[in-house]
């Protein structure tokens, strides 16, 4: 009983510490990724910048944010939203980008203006190719949580680094499986979801 509880809480923590970057990692991604469709100069600039920080290991921008802003889950948010930034913000700037540009010029003849160009045909448009970047960041963030307990943060990490440094194989086989059993049920609904936006798109 004190077992279930115990991965219960640590279940709960994963699940908002990972969830609250997935909404930031959201609203910074689609925003920026809007923005670098309006200004070409700083578009290379933040995708090149971003792509240099997604090279770097898990571990090490763990530790060295640690350094920075200290044990815990500050630290671990941070470095999950650094992380989720590079499919939201590339996904958003390419599906924006590709929207056929004849239906733009029909918008713009027919008296649009940016705002309704941008929300009411551009990211309509694009929001397939937005998606997928999203439902690719979403997974990542939840698998990528469980490093979090590294730098002490809460979370299904912590089932499985105590497993490991305890010997207690079975602990780590549990957390393990219920990290991978979320990011499978959240993946598999936003399939779903994914393929449902792709049969509106057809059908429109």
């Amino acid at each position: 009983m004190e077992r279930k509880e115990f991965f219960l809480t640590l279940f709960i923590q994963h699940m908002y510490l990972t969830f609250l970057a997935i909404l930031i990692i959201t609203v910074i991604g689609i925003a920026l990724g809007i923005y670098m469709t309006r200004n070409k100069v700083l578009a290379g600039f933040i995708m090149g910048t971003v792509n240099i920080i997604y090279t770097i290991p898990s571990i090490a921008l763990f530790g060295f944010l640690v350094a920075l802003t200290g044990v815990g889950n500050k630290s671990a948010l941070i470095a999950l939203c650094i992380y989720g930034l590079l499919p939201v913000i590339r996904n958003t700037y390419v599906g924006i980008n590709e929207v056929d540009p004849f239906l733009i010029q029909a918008a713009t003849g027919m008296g649009s203006t940016d705002r309704q160009l941008l929300l009411k045909v551009q990211i309509p448009l694009a929001l397939p190719v937005i998606f997928a970047g999203f439902r690719t960041m979403v997974v990542m963030t939840i698998a990528l949580g469980a490093i979090a307990s590294f730098i002490g943060a809460g979370g299904l990490g912590v089932a499985i680094w105590r497993g490991i440094t305890t010997n207690f194989p079975e602990m780590t086989f549990a957390g393990s499986l219920l990290v991978a059993g979320l990011a499978f049920v959240v993946d598999f609904i936003l399939g779903l979801i994914e393929r449902l936006m792709k049969n509106q798109y057809v059908s429109t």
